[in-house]
């Protein structure tokens, strides 16, 4: 079994050891960090139990599952991680892991390489030959996910703030995202923005920064740019820090999955010929963790 628990999305899969899905379910956020660590084990244990009955199989038969959760690395985690599964699939070998690496795995097919993350957060990770693995970002929305998708839209809605009272300049942003919180003018956001908890919904409006940076609205591409040079700034770094300036780099997250002025505009910082095409789905790299450890532990009896 895989587990990926992204930042906006749940997926879980049963898959046979030549890695075919024979049951998967979908679910929405499951970030402890938003939604809370008893709600997001709740999801993830009946999600789980739905793709095992879509397998047309009984939790005994999982002899191995693989997880990595937004908000919830096996960093500080693993523990907890362990515990949601283990509930369920009490007799499996079990991989707790982090959102992160699941995507480098799946990406490349391996434990090796590089990942840049940009999705409703962000975040680059790495593990170079010798299986030394580090981190640059991933600090969540309060202190860090620069270049995400919460960022840009963060970033526009403040861009929107500052031209109403002339401290920037002017920019189809405001009228657009105006028109779709529904709201008369630009101080109705102090409402709209601090009446609830509104991460993912301040995610959301990424898209709409993107298409009118390729619009020509000199705001919303100033603000790609921005977002394109923290996120080559997390890869600079995480080559240094790992020794690996040569390593192959797959993206991951909503925003980079597809051509857009922000994937196009990276890819080009980097040198890169076009987009990265991951080997597998981050939910598939959970599957191929569980089978190493699995292959692992039978070596060893």
């Amino acid at each position: 079994m895989g587990i990926d628990g992204g930042g906006s999305n749940l997926r879980v899969v049963v898959a046979t050891p030549d890695l075919q899905v024979v049951g998967e379910s979908h679910a929405g956020t499951v970030n402890p960090s938003v939604i809370g660590r008893e709600a997001s084990a709740m999801l993830i244990r009946q999600h789980m139990q739905t793709a095992i009955e879509k397998a047309h199989l009984q939790p005994a038969d999982i002899r191995a599952v693989g997880i990595g959760v937004a908000g919830a690395s096996a960093d500080h985690s693993a523990d907890w991680l362990d515990e949601v599964v283990r509930e369920i699939t009490p007799n499996a070998r079990i991989c707790p892991s982090a959102d992160q690496e699941i995507a480098l795995v799946g990406a490349h097919g391996k434990r090796e390489g590089l990942l840049i993350l940009a999705g409703t957060g962000s975040v680059a990770y790495g593990i170079n030959p010798a299986g030394e693995a580090a981190v640059v970002g991933g600090w969540g929305y309060l202190l860090g996910d620069e270049g995400s998708g919460y960022w840009l839209g963060l970033s526009a809605l403040k861009a929107v703030a500052q031209a109403s009272e002339r401290r920037a300049e002017a920019t189809t942003l405001a009228k657009i995202l105006l028109n779709q919180l529904n709201l008369a003018k630009p101080r109705d956001l102090i409402r709209w923005l601090y009446a609830e908890q509104r991460h993912a919904e301040i995610a959301q409006f990424a898209p709409l920064v993107l298409a009118q940076a390729e619009a020509g609205d000199a705001v919303a591409h100033q603000l790609v740019q921005e977002a394109v040079d923290q996120l080559v700034g997390h890869i600079v770094a995480l080559r240094e820090i790992l020794n690996f300036p040569d390593a192959p780099i797959a993206f991951a997250g909503g925003l980079l999955a597809h051509p857009n002025v922000l994937s196009l505009a990276l890819c080009s910082q980097l040198g890169l010929p076009a987009i990265p095409v991951p080997k597998y789905p981050p939910v598939m790299g959970a599957v191929l963790l569980a089978l190493d450890l699995l292959a692992q532990k039978e070596k060893e009896q």
